[in-house]
C-alpha cells in the first residue's frame, strides 16, 4: 500500500446461493480479522474487467466468464496503522470451472502470501460477526 496515492482495483463478489467468495486478512493494529473478496490492481491502461480476469487467475489459477460490473466502492481507510485510499470497481462473473462451487476452503496467492479462500454465508457478516470490505459492499449486494 503506498502512502499518498489513491489506488484502483477490480474485485468480483462470486455467489454461490447465499454466499459470497471471500479471503480471510487480518489487521495486527486493530487485532482484527476481517473478509474481502478476490481482485487487485488495476494497471495503467487496463480495463477493469480485464485486472479482474488476470487477479483472479494468479490468486487461484481460475478462468471466469460472464463478467458483469455491479458498482463502485470508495474506501479510505487504515490497515496495519497507515491510511489507504481504494477506488473499487465491484464486478460478479462465474467460474468456467464449476468444481470451485463445490470447496469450502483453499489456498490463493497474493504477492508472495498465502490467502485463506472460501465460501461465506452473506448472513455471516449482515449479523456483524466480521467486517466485510471494501466498506458499503454489503449494501451494493443487497444486504
Amino acid at each position: 500500500m503506498k502512502q499518498g496515492y489513491i489506488r484502483p482495483l477490480a474485485i468480483c463478489a462470486f455467489r454461490n446461493d447465499d454466499k459470497i467468495l471471500v479471503f480471510e486478512g487480518y489487521d495486527p493494529s486493530k487485532c482484527e480479522t476481517f473478509y474481502r473478496p478476490l481482485g487487485g490492481a488495476i494497471e495503467f491502461g487496463e480495463y477493469g474487467s480485464d485486472a479482474l480476469v488476470r487477479e483472479i487467475r494468479e490468486e487461484i489459477g481460475a478462468e471466469i466468464a460472464d463478467v458483469r460490473y455491479l458498482g463502485t466502492l470508495e474506501n479510505i481507510f487504515v490497515y496495519d496503522g497507515r491510511r489507504g485510499h481504494e477506488i473499487v470497481m465491484v464486478f460478479d462473473a462465474t467460474f468456467v470451472d464449476k468444481s470451485f462451487y463445490a470447496r469450502e476452503q483453499w489456498n490463493g496467492v497474493d504477492d508472495d502470501a498465502v490467502l485463506q479462500v472460501m465460501w461465506k454465508p452473506l448472513g455471516y457478516f449482515r449479523q456483524g460477526n466480521a467486517p466485510l470490505y471494501p466498506d458499503g459492499l454489503l449494501g451494493l449486494l443487497g444486504g
